[in-house]
């Protein structure tokens, strides 16, 4: 069977509710330029094990046009390699946040979202205290 390397609507992360209480108490991994917090939780699709979102801070980078760029590499990236990730039918959400203050290019976006996604993995498949 082939991979399907999609990103459909329903695999976007756009409940309020969902992204305040991944703040509050979710957990983070980090990989540099790159964090993501995620929490344990259900989802409105039972067919979605995972829901991402991605942001950039107004702060480090204030052109509107350099933080869409940079989201449209984090969005592309993700979909590509989302594949690695195995929640073991646990369902997610998960925000992914540039935290560097440069736009690097799509070779070490991909780069460092696999390093991340790896860390992810190793995260939710080790039991937490």
């Amino acid at each position: 069977m082939i991979q399907q390397h999609t990103f459909p609507k329903k695999e976007k992360l756009t409940s309020k509710k969902i992204i305040d209480a991944l703040f509050i108490e979710g957990q983070s991994v980090k990989a540099f330029p790159l964090r993501i917090v995620f929490i344990e939780t259900p989802l409105p699709y039972p067919e979605i094990t995972i829901q991402a979102s991605v942001s950039v801070s107004k702060r480090n980078h204030k052109l509107a046009v350099t933080r869409n760029r940079i989201k449209r590499l984090m969005r592309e990236a993700y979909r590509i390699h989302k594949n690695m990730i195995d929640t073991k039918g646990t369902t997610f959400a998960i925000l992914i946040i540039y935290t560097g203050r440069d736009v690097i290019t799509y070779q070490e976006m991909e780069r460092t979202m696999v390093k991340l996604l790896k860390r992810f993995n190793d995260a939710i498949t080790t039991p937490h205290p």
